[in-house]
Parts: C-alpha cells; structure tokens; sequence
C-alpha cells in the first residue's frame, strides 16, 4: 500500500495484497489520513468484484460522515453493479472531479 499525498487529498495505492488486507490496512492506518479526502486506486488489480468493492462501504460511510470524500478507482469493475453508498469511477481524474463536486456541495451546504 502506497500513499500519496496532493494538497487535502489522501491516494492510495494499492500494491499487492488482497482488497481483504487492504481494508485492514485502512483501518490500522486511518489517523493518517482521517482529515483527508481519499483516493483508493485499485487500477493496477486484474479483477475487481462487488465483493471487494462492499468490503470499502463500511470505512466508507465512516469517512463521509465525517464529511470528507472517500472514492474507488477502478475499471475492472462493473460500475452499474456498484451500491449507490460508495463512489466508485473508472478513472483518477474523474475522483479528483468527484472529490472537488463534493467539496463545493459541503461549501453550500448541501
């Protein structure tokens, strides 16, 4: 797991390990970043499931709740099977585009 930071934006990258370790991973390192929008880029996996995905929804909703964003990249996924609970794009630019939408709703107030 690598991460990288850009300006109030947390990517991290995920290496080698199972989306299962990965989660923990999260979890374990979260003081990290818990102020920070994240970026989890899963682009460099084969095969990414609906499985994998919901093991995020959890450390998902804990992190919008705390209103910051927390978006998946991928595009080894079905992205029309993804839950609407969890932001899942195919590409880092379109996070980044998702990220500064939700920014600019938690401006307004929304």
């Amino acid at each position: 797991m690598i991460f990288d930071k850009d300006d109030n934006i947390t990517i991290i990258i995920q290496e080698k390990s199972t989306i299962v370790e990965l989660v923990k991973k999260l979890y374990a390192t979260y003081p990290k970043f818990k102020n920070d929008n994240v970026i989890v880029n899963l682009s460099v996996m084969n095969k990414v499931t609906l499985q994998d995905i919901v093991e995020f929804l959890e450390i998902s909703n804990q992190h919008r709740h705390a209103k910051h964003s927390f978006v998946i990249v991928t595009d080894k996924a079905d992205l029309n099977e993804m839950p609407d609970e969890i932001v899942v794009v195919p590409t880092l630019k379109e996070a980044y585009d998702i990220i500064e939408m939700e920014e600019m709703e938690r401006d307004l107030g929304f």
